[in-house]
């Protein structure tokens, strides 16, 4: 039996989540000194930040804390290691002190990614050649390596690049675009062990006086999350269909994915969510070339909450595809409501950014006095990301009953979402008082879902972690005439409508909602359809879904809060009733507070007292009228610290 002091330390031992040991981070480049805090350990903990400009065709830029913080390689180029460079490594990112273009050149837009090293995730190994078959190096990764990437630093051979898919007797190569072949001496026809690789006597991973850099990816192999049993990284492959489709099951949703076609030629395809990997459009590099960012919309590519898929021509037809997948976070369930949710007040110039200091995966842009109400952008259907970029990008209105319209870019209610820590205001905006809400993805908080219809219900998978108590659904394409549907805890199999005033009524899915912590029933099922799905829960200080029972007096609702509420939805269920929204960036306070209707294009109205505010929640008023505190009335609410 264990004692009582291991007991302790093992219960002790704080959980790893993705958002600790890796991190998409997007900047501008200022061309002199600037520090990148992503919440990520490199000094303490060691790791890799992966540089490429978005802008500007410029060298993929890699640096790590194994050969030192100023020395560089190039992943598009065979070059050996450059010294020198203006980069280091901070306990909470990374500090650029110079204008290297690889990493900070002035206006260059830049994206970064992090690797921290971590058992079960991912290491970093330096070694020196022997140039002896069969020699095994030592790595800390905890697990069999999935994807091993090594080059030579003196040297200036190809990138070399073990998979699992492909296994000890082939490689390729990370600088080039040729398939893999079948050869000895690269990794001796060795598969790694969770202890050591093996590599041969080829001079990319074993020339003799040599000195190598070795990146190994884990697969599959748990580690994270609050009970230490998730995966955050998979190394896979999958087969193009004849059409050059494909559908890969990760068993969870992926933020990052870099693939390569093995059996063909085919470039090294870079793509995240922050960037705008999305339904409606790709935002890719290569890791092997300098060229500039690449966007196809409509895409090729799309991220779903299991997986991702792939569209017709979007590989060759038949070919096989190796890949590196990493979860989305965050993992860790949220303490405060500031880290998941922000409201901001403001008569913004085009161009403005509201700051919310993490990303926006839903926002709800609303400016009453001009009949702009509910007008839902979320991170996954896709955002514009520049106040230019050609394309059309989605949009729903809760005020009506359309299917998703497409709006070009040059006119935009926000844009800008590519931002670790804010969205920015369009044209539509620009000039008009306006309150717009930004919600981000969460476990135990918020989750957003995308579904295609099959024809016949069935579960649909989500990543909330917690059985959903509020669900807010809509038709994206496919049809002009169905309302939005709500879902409630309290309610039932009842279904409502965001767009409407009208009571719920019995008609949610053949069988009711039919929930778990995984998986939900949607309402509705065709297969000329699309759907979005915005899930939201009870969340212990950050948000509560309830409900109450109208009183005609003044009443306080409880939500577990320390603060009061900083937002307030609330629908009358079994009558009549408009979708009553209020925030504390209009006001939540004693006197008058402004409110608006998420079902109505009316005008706010900011010259009543219905809501008020209340230390764990919000308090209703006595003169609230019947479609909010009538006696006997039955009311559900969503409201968020």
């Amino acid at each position: 039996m264990l004692s009582k002091a291991l007991l302790a330390a093992a219960k002790a031992v704080e959980p790893v989540y993705v958002e600790n040991v890796f991190q998409t981070w997007l900047y501008t480049g200022n061309g002199s000194t600037q520090t990148i805090t992503n919440g990520i350990d490199l000094s303490g903990k060691g790791g890799l930040v992966w540089y490429k400009s978005r802008s500007n065709a410029v060298e993929n830029a890699l640096f790590d804390t194994a050969r030192g913080a100023g020395n560089v390689l190039l992943s598009n180029t065979t070059a050996a290691q450059g010294t020198g460079y203006g980069q280091s490594f901070t306990s909470s990112g990374f500090s650029l002190t110079n204008g290297g273009t690889f990493y900070n050149g002035n206006g260059y837009t830049y994206a970064s990614w992090t690797f921290r090293k971590a058992a079960k995730f991912f290491d970093v190994v330096t070694y020196v050649g022997d140039g002896v078959s069969g020699r095994q190096i030592a790595h800390n990764l905890g697990s069999v390596p999935g994807c091993m990437i090594v080059k030579s630093l003196t040297s200036g051979d190809w990138w070399a690049v073990y998979h699992r898919s492909l296994g000890g007797t082939k490689v390729i190569w990370l600088n080039d675009a040729t398939g893999a072949i079948t050869q000895s001496a690269r990794w001796n026809d060795t598969d790694p062990t969770s202890t050591v690789f093996t590599v041969g006597s080829s001079s990319e991973t074993n020339g003799s006086g040599n000195t190598y850099v070795a990146y190994l990816f884990a697969h599959d192999a748990g580690g994270f999350g609050d009970a230490g049993t998730d995966s955050v990284v998979k190394c896979g492959s999958f087969t193009a269909s004849a059409t050059g489709s494909a559908s890969v099951d990760l068993g969870w949703e992926p933020q990052f994915i870099i693939a390569k076609a093995s059996s063909t030629t085919g470039g090294w395809f870079m793509a995240d969510i922050m960037r705008g990997w999305s339904l409606t459009e790709d935002k890719y590099v290569y890791a092997n070339t300098s060229g500039a960012e690449v966007t196809n919309n409509p895409n090729y590519w799309n991220p779903s909450a299991t997986g991702f898929t792939c569209k017709d021509y979007c590989f060759t037809p038949n070919s096989t595809v190796i890949y590196i997948a990493i979860r989305r976070g965050p993992m860790k369930t949220p303490t405060v409501g500031t880290e998941v949710f922000a409201a901001n007040r403001a008569t913004p110039s085009t161009g403005d950014s509201f700051m919310t200091n993490f990303p926006v995966d839903l926002s709800v842009a609303n400016a009453a006095s001009n009949g702009i109400i509910g007008y839902f952008q979320d991170r996954l259907r896709g955002y514009p990301t520049t106040s230019s970029t050609s394309g059309n990008y989605p949009l729903l209105l809760s005020t009506n009953t359309n299917a998703e319209s497409a709006y070009n870019n040059s006119s935009p209610y926000i844009w800008g979402a590519d931002s670790n820590a804010a969205v920015k205001y369009g044209s539509n905006l620009g000039g008009l008082v306006n309150t717009t809400y930004a919600f981000r993805r969460a476990p135990g908080f918020f989750d957003v879902v995308a579904t295609t219809g099959a024809g016949t219900f069935g579960q649909k998978n989500h990543s909330l972690g917690v059985i959903p108590e509020l669900i807010i659904g809509k038709v994206r394409t496919g049809s002009t005439t169905f309302n939005w549907a709500v879902y409630g805890s309290a309610l039932g199999g009842k279904l409502g409508g965001l767009n409407t005033s009208n009571a719920f009524i019995d008609n949610w899915g053949p069988s009711g909602p039919s929930l778990s912590s995984t998986t939900f029933e949607p309402w509705a099922d065709s297969s000329s359809m699309t759907f979005i799905y915005y899930l939201f829960a009870t969340c212990p200080g950050v948000s509560k879904v309830g409900s109450y029972t109208g009183t005609g007096t003044t009443q306080q609702i409880n939500c577990g809060f320390t603060a009061g509420a900083r937002f307030v939805l609330i629908k009358r269920t079994d009558s009549t009733g408009d979708w009553y929204v209020w925030d504390s960036a209009r006001g939540i306070v004693a006197g008058n507070d402004p409110y608006l209707l998420l079902n109505s294009t009316a005008a706010e109205v900011t010259s009543t007292d219905y809501v008020d505010t209340f230390s764990s929640g919000f308090e209703i008023s006595s003169t609230a009228p019947a479609a909010i505190n009538a006696n006997g009335g039955s009311f559900i609410f969503l409201a968020i610290a």
